[in-house]
């Protein structure tokens, strides 16, 4: 019965269009590449269950190469003629070809420097004709059969009727006037609407892909497409792998290209192994300023991307930890780049010592206090981080002594070691670094930062910070996963308050009384052991 029903429908649609252009010798090669096309589509569906073994067989025979008419009207117009609407009088491509939007020409497959006009293609859409005064109401119950596709129109003028518009479908979902659904055919029914497909004949152009399409089809089959980057303000940046190198310069064009706003896009040439933290680059596309402007978390910063270090990933890390400050609290940086954790503080009224070790970081720390009215609230320094916390973070506690002894104190302090390659090895310097006890509940809380490949990353990091206080962290400490950087390497935050057994020189344990007799004296192998891990 369904066969009957299809091969009814399929003569039917034939002997109209054979009424139509009897006589047209070009139409009678389209009236057989009609025939052959609704009767692919339905071979492909019904091969295995309904027709004959000539008709698979017909299903796999190459496609009929069908001598293209050129009339003036093809250009991004339905090229209906009565009930002749199918795309025959189109060039001949593959079956798939002509409704695939989503891939590039396979000319331009390999290409290494990009040539737009390579990307041209044409593309057959299926189309209703809806009188132009309901289109509106018409669309609302087609959302799942209309075209859908960034960047193209879906309800186009009809070029022979002005009185209609032209509703474009997705060419994956419908085929002919039976893959409507029910619901969508009574609405069509309800507002008039003619079932009959008209196909709309699109060129598609560079213009209409997305980067990732254009890079798949450019670059060798099976090869990893690189659609991910980190974008600094008018600045994307890359990590291209080796594979990719090839097709580098192509890659930084396309991803200017399809991305409003970006001028300049470069590829990092090495990692980050120096001391202050930056790397080196290679332009792809664009313009060679490196100087950027930023905004993240409601605050804007400027720097040179080529001398400092910034990554946006982290932006939700700043804010996390700026949300744990309250206002008076104390804010020490050790290593605070161009300020992504001091400026913000300084906002919630804190008060701040951030500190670089590179003079471009520096120079722009000093630059966004300025740029965002907090430069009285933060006292900036460019020197080691050791020496930052033996001088000028030593100092001050010292200073906040009274305020922090004081019963009605609520003064945090806070200090950020975002140094991720190297900062645990940073801890040993709160090692008896004040002389005199502050009371226990104002001991400075350290949030300090690590990389771990370990299977174990939290465990890993808080053995290492362990080993160089001195000190066990069980049961005093929090760790956060910052963020995958790569595989099988997790960043992390050790957040911790240092002990005050590690923190004060002449501390006395909670219960110690100092009239009891002096313990005994230990053995030289005592000593050692009571020592722990060096």
């Amino acid at each position: 019965m369904e066969k009957t029903k299809y091969f009814n429908f399929e003569n039917n649609y034939i002997n109209q269009s054979n009424s139509v252009i009897a006589g047209s010798e070009e139409i009678c090669r389209f009236t057989r590449y009609l025939h052959y096309r609704i009767f692919l589509y339905f071979t492909k569906s019904w091969a295995n269950t309904v027709l004959s073994a000539l008709a698979k067989k017909l299903a796999t025979e190459q496609h009929p190469q069908i001598t293209p008419i050129q009339p003036a009207y093809f250009s991004s117009q339905c090229i209906s003629r009565g009930v002749i609407t199918d795309m025959a009088m189109m060039p001949a491509h593959h079956s798939e070809e002509d409704i695939n939007l989503y891939t590039p020409p396979i000319a331009v497959r390999g290409i290494t420097e990009l040539n737009r006009d390579l990307f041209r293609k044409n593309v057959a859409l299926p189309a209703l004709k809806v009188k132009k005064d309901v289109v509106n109401k018409v669309m609302k119950s087609l959302k799942n059969s209309a075209l859908k596709r960034p960047g193209l129109k879906r309800v186009i003028e009809d070029s022979e009727d002005e009185t209609y518009r032209l509703v474009l479908l997705d060419p994956c979902k419908i085929l002919c006037s039976e893959s409507f659904e029910v619901s969508e055919k009574a609405v069509l029914k309800e507002y008039n609407v003619d079932l009959q497909i008209h196909m709309y004949r699109l060129a598609m152009t560079y213009e209409h892909f997305k980067p990732e399409e254009i890079l798949k089809a450019v670059l060798p089959e099976g090869q990893d497409v690189t659609s991910g980057f980190s974008r600094v303000g008018h600045i994307v940046h890359m990590n291209l792998r080796d594979h990719q190198l090839p097709y580098k310069y192509l890659i930084g064009q396309v991803i200017m290209d399809k991305n409003p706003g970006v001028t300049l896009v470069v590829n990092k040439t090495n990692i980050i192994d120096n001391t202050y933290r930056n790397f080196q680059m290679e332009v792809l596309a664009g313009e060679g300023n490196m100087i950027t402007k930023v905004k993240e978390n409601n605050i804007t910063y400027e720097f040179d991307f080529s001398k400092v270090y910034w990554n946006p990933r982290l932006s939700t890390e700043h804010s996390r930890i700026v949300g744990l400050l309250n206002s008076a609290d104390l804010v020490y940086d050790v290593f605070a780049g161009v300020g992504p954790f001091a400026v913000p503080a300084a906002k919630k009224n804190c008060k701040v010592l951030a500190n670089d070790l590179n003079p471009e970081s520096f120079k722009w720390l000093v630059h966004n206090c300025k740029l965002n009215k907090v430069d009285k609230k933060v006292q900036a320094f460019n020197m080691d981080g050791r020496d930052f916390i033996l001088g000028p973070v030593k100092d001050d506690l010292v200073k906040q002594i009274d305020v922090l002894s004081s019963k009605e104190n609520k003064t945090s302090i806070h200090i950020v070691m975002n140094l991720p390659g190297l900062a645990i090895e940073f801890l040993d310097v709160f090692r008896q670094l004040l002389q005199e006890q502050n009371p226990v509940h104002a001991l400075p809380t350290v949030h300090c930062y690590s990389f771990s490949k370990s299977d174990e990353p939290a465990k890993d990091i808080q053995r290492r910070a362990e080993d160089f206080l001195r000190t066990s962290l069980e049961g005093r400490c929090s760790i956060h996963l910052v963020r995958n950087v790569a595989p099988n390497k997790e960043m992390m935050c050790l957040s911790f308050k240092i002990p005050a057994e590690v923190l004060y020189r002449n501390h006395l344990a909670e219960g110690d009384n100092t009239e009891e007799p002096a313990p005994k004296r230990l053995r030289p192998d005592e000593i050692t052991a009571s020592e722990g891990p060096q």
